[in-house]
């Protein structure tokens, strides 16, 4: 019997010491922005801002002339709220403001981080600078996205006239006869595509090195070409192809006369 009290008592005692220990165990902290130091939030709750949990608050965001109700976590930034209110007003998150009393508030700053309570009022208006800013970029990055298909075709019409190049040099380095039509097609060709890559816009950075570099090829292209029509490469080029219906052959039969 007296064992069994002291067991009791010795687990009863452990019992409180955990308590206490978990009683004392310090806080996560974080830092806020602006320098604020808070207990850490939960996981949870940052996953989800429009939480169903009792830190959930409704608000009324005003945008022009109508009221937008908003349930959201107190606990959620106003980067957060920009997003839920991108829907009911057309705008992109990043081209709202949304005014607390009387105060543009940081997207990356916390809702009770500044006393938004259940019943709270606030503003959202378009930021018309960020609009256009957003707008430019867009079209930056279209013009660029364009210009890069744009070269990435011509990079492949070069490959096809480098293999082509090629084939008349190795024809020529063996002593074979090559059609002087074929010479000045191809450097037509090539002209053309020098054209096409002086009118690749937008071209900056590694697409403006990669336009560079493709031109050096083409140039390179046509001083094979045009060494194949210099001698001593000149006579082994034929200045006109017969066709297979000209083709004919002249024999001479002399008859003597006494």
């Amino acid at each position: 019997m007296k064992s069994t009290i002291n067991g009791m008592f010795s687990r009863s005692k452990k019992s409180n010491v955990g308590d206490e220990i978990n009683r004392l165990k310090p806080a996560e902290w974080e830092l806020r922005p602006g320098g604020m130091l808070v207990q850490k939030r939960n996981s949870d709750e940052n996953q989800n801002p429009v939480s169903g949990s009792t830190s959930s608050i409704k608000i009324r965001v005003k945008f022009g002339s109508t009221y937008q109700e908003i349930r959201i976590s107190s606990q959620a930034s106003f980067g957060e709220l920009k997003k839920m209110l991108a829907e009911p007003t057309g705008l992109h998150p990043q081209d709202q403001k949304i005014f607390f009393k009387r105060k543009e508030r940081d997207s990356k700053s916390y809702l009770d981080e500044v006393k938004v309570k259940d019943g709270s009022k606030m503003e959202v208006v378009e930021d018309i600078e960020s609009r256009e800013r957003r707008a430019l970029e867009t079209l930056k990055l279209s013009k660029k996205n364009k210009s890069s298909k744009a070269l990435n075709e011509i990079i492949l019409d070069i490959d096809k006239y480098a293999r082509e190049v090629s084939a008349l040099e190795a024809s020529s380095s063996k002593g074979e006869i090559i059609a002087e039509m074929d010479v000045d097609n191809l450097i037509d060709s090539l002209m053309r595509i020098l054209i096409k890559l002086d009118e690749v816009v937008a071209a900056e950075g590694d697409l403006k090195l990669q336009r560079k570099e493709q031109v050096g090829r083409v140039q390179k292209q046509i001083e094979s070409l045009d060494k194949l029509k210099e001698p001593p490469n000149y006579s082994k080029l034929q200045k006109q192809p017969l066709k297979h219906s000209e083709s004919f052959i002249v024999t001479t039969k002399w008859e003597t006369f006494d």
